[in-house]
């Protein structure tokens, strides 16, 4: 697929804007520790118990906080200053991630540590998450912001193929705790960046009777908004299904590479990696044409439904070398959804509930994390990994062909006139 040059000036347009430029300079540093201490604590949690369920237990807690929480967390975010809000949070999770290295090297970290720091982390992240979302229109203004999110996708896919592979050569060379380590000096590259830059937050505009107290009511408005628009339902329909049926998959990895490919941390890390480098080629070829296409919601289907044959594939592998290609593959379809309805929402989000409507979309993505993950360590307990990833894959595809027949989807043209 040929996307023109200028397609691609266009699309790093958002990066002659300082603020943003040193902010998300901060967050490439940081999440490349981020995705080092999702890969290792994966591989602790596998290495102590050998259990899938236990996998399963720790994804839910380190992601049920968004979805109770996310009520709360995404009107606070509209309501208070949003780069204050970062720097506390950042800083919380830097100092989560030096304790959890401390377990480590002293050799007393136990399971209920990591589940205990994994909910932590959560609640942290509950509010840490859609104020980050929204952060970046605040630096990019709405007229950029669909190119800065395609940027920032960039980065974090970046980040997903960097931090998983030296997360594997660290763990596999002198431990996890180093990578817990690592991860916590991260935050300090995104903290600094925080403190250098100036953002416009929209002041919101409440409502007559609206007290602007950070309660269910003012979150149910963006409830009840989004409820009138079918086509945000179904952006957050696919949200859900990339969550549900494709992310849990990396929850039970460790299990798959070492029972079912006879691998080590390493070959854990090149798989997270590959599916990194799938995700990034997404990005940087697929994505930019996404943003220009007047009808994506056929694009969309036909995504989760490639999505779901690669999974599908990569679950009947038993050999190293097809395994890391067909996970190359699995990565591909991801951020092209996640990218494509984030930029979407961002520009037809009503200003005054943007972080809510992007909370929603945070609860259709990670805040559905809690059940995926107790779903495929339940169903990897009782019948294997590599059943359950095959589940997962053909129950996306049946669905997103469902979707895929419907005209009013596929007509739709959701930035026309």
């Amino acid at each position: 697929m040929r996307v023109p040059l200028g397609h691609f000036r266009e699309t790093f347009a958002p990066l002659r804007n300082r603020n943003l430029r040193i902010y998300l300079s901060g967050q490439a540093v940081s999440l490349i520790g981020t995705w080092m201490q999702m890969t290792a604590q994966s591989w602790v949690v596998w290495r102590l118990t050998q259990s899938e369920a236990a996998l399963g237990v720790v994804g839910m807690l380190g992601t049920l906080p968004l979805l109770v929480l996310g009520p709360i967390s995404g009107t606070l975010a509209d309501r208070w200053d949003r780069r204050r809000i970062l720097i506390n949070t950042q800083t919380a999770a830097m100092v989560l991630a030096f304790a959890l290295s401390a377990l480590v090297f002293t050799n007393t970290v136990r399971i209920w540590h990591i589940e205990v720091l994994a909910l932590t982390l959560g609640c942290v992240s509950s509010l840490d998450m859609p104020s980050q979302q929204a952060f970046i229109g605040d630096l990019a203004g709405m007229e950029l912001v669909r190119g800065a999110v395609v940027v920032n996708a960039m980065i974090v896919q970046t980040s997903r193929i960097l931090g998983p592979t030296l997360a594997g050569l660290v763990v596999k060379a002198i431990g996890e705790g180093p990578a817990f380590f690592l991860n916590g000096v991260s935050f300090l590259a995104v903290i600094a960046s925080l403190f250098l830059v100036r953002a416009h937050q929209q002041p919101q505009h409440r409502p007559a009777g609206d007290s602007g107290a950070p309660g269910g009511g003012n979150f149910m408005e963006g409830v009840r908004y989004v409820l009138t628009k079918p086509r945000i339902i179904d952006l957050m329909t696919f949200t859900a299904l990339v969550t549900f049926f494709g992310f849990s998959n990396g929850t039970i990895l460790p299990s798959f590479a070492t029972l079912t490919l006879h691998g080590d941390a390493g070959l854990f890390g090149l798989l997270m990696g590959a599916s990194g480098a799938g995700a990034l080629f997404s990005v940087i070829f697929l994505v930019p044409f996404g943003q220009r296409v007047r009808r994506p919601g056929g694009l969309l289907a036909g995504a989760i439904a490639f999505a779901g044959i690669m999974i599908a594939l990569f679950s009947m592998t038993t050999h190293k070398g097809i395994a890391l290609v067909t996970y190359f593959f699995t990565g591909l379809p991801f951020p092209f959804v996640l990218t494509t309805n984030n930029g979407l929402l961002q520009v037809l989000a009503p200003s005054h509930m943007r972080a809510r409507l992007l909370t929603l979309y945070l609860m259709f993505s990670f805040g559905l994390q809690p059940l995926a993950n107790l779903w495929v360590g339940w169903l990897g307990e009782h019948i294997g990994s590599p059943l359950t990833i095959r589940t997962n894959g053909l129950a996306m595809l049946a669905i997103a062909l469902v979707m895929l027949a419907r005209p009013g989807l596929r007509a739709w043209e959701p930035l026309a006139g």
